[in-house]
């Protein structure tokens, strides 16, 4: 279980942490599972949202709530494991506030099963992405990306992507805003119960069009 292995992981650190998860009205037994856990795993905390809202908004909202110098959110089916963390810290030292993880790069590897559709809509996409919002950054999906409070704080409430796309318009501000990225090659393992449905990949390149034009607009003060 991810919360387990997170946990485990944490515990072995120097460095104080809180593990904070989000249920973005999940009708299943998320909150129930995590709550039960929370006598035997420290420094655990849960969001019960009742309503479903996309998982941008549910991302945005955990990363306000924490109180971490450093802030990483990660995918809960634990396709990029949480040791992937000890290649970041350098990064942070060196000067960049946001690192993120990546399958972009050549040194990554990929233990996919993933259907032919969803391997040609992710490379089709991700030229677009680049083309329109994030040029040079190879892969913005993995849900795997460490900031610094500053970064957290300056770029999260601008949020206008609640759902798939919110990535994209991460990364697309802390460009705007001056942070440093980097892409970290990582060992990805595809989940192969992803409920990401076709119609989520169209999404995110209207969405990566209304990044673009809101960029251009100035709507992001």
């Amino acid at each position: 279980m991810t919360l387990l292995s997170v946990s485990e992981y944490l515990s072995r650190q120097s460095y104080d942490y809180e593990i904070l998860v989000v249920s973005d009205g999940s009708s299943d037994n998320t909150v129930a599972t995590v709550q039960r856990l929370i006598s035997n795993i420290q420094h655990l905390r849960v969001i019960d949202n009742k309503e479903n809202h996309g998982k941008g908004w549910a991302v945005q909202q955990g990363m306000l709530e924490a109180q971490g110098d450093y802030r990483l959110f990660t995918d809960a089916d634990n396709s990029t494991t949480i040791d992937h963390l000890d290649r970041f810290w350098s990064y942070t030292q060196s000067g960049y506030d946001v690192v993120i993880a990546s399958i972009g790069l050549k040194e990554a590897k990929v233990a996919s099963t993933e259907k032919f559709y969803k391997r040609i809509f992710g490379k089709m996409g991700n030229l677009w992405i680049r083309f329109w919002a994030v040029p040079g950054v190879h892969d913005t999906q993995r849900g795997f990306k460490l900031f610094t409070a500053k970064a957290a704080r300056a770029i999260f409430p601008k949020l206008k992507i609640t759902r798939w796309g919110f990535d994209i318009e991460v990364l697309a501000l802390a460009r705007k805003f001056g942070f440093k990225i980097k892409e970290v090659p990582i060992k990805w393992v595809n989940d192969p119960e992803s409920k990401v449905k076709p119609s989520a990949y169209l999404q995110v390149l209207i969405e990566t069009l209304k990044i673009r034009l809101w960029l251009w607009s100035g709507r992001y003060k």
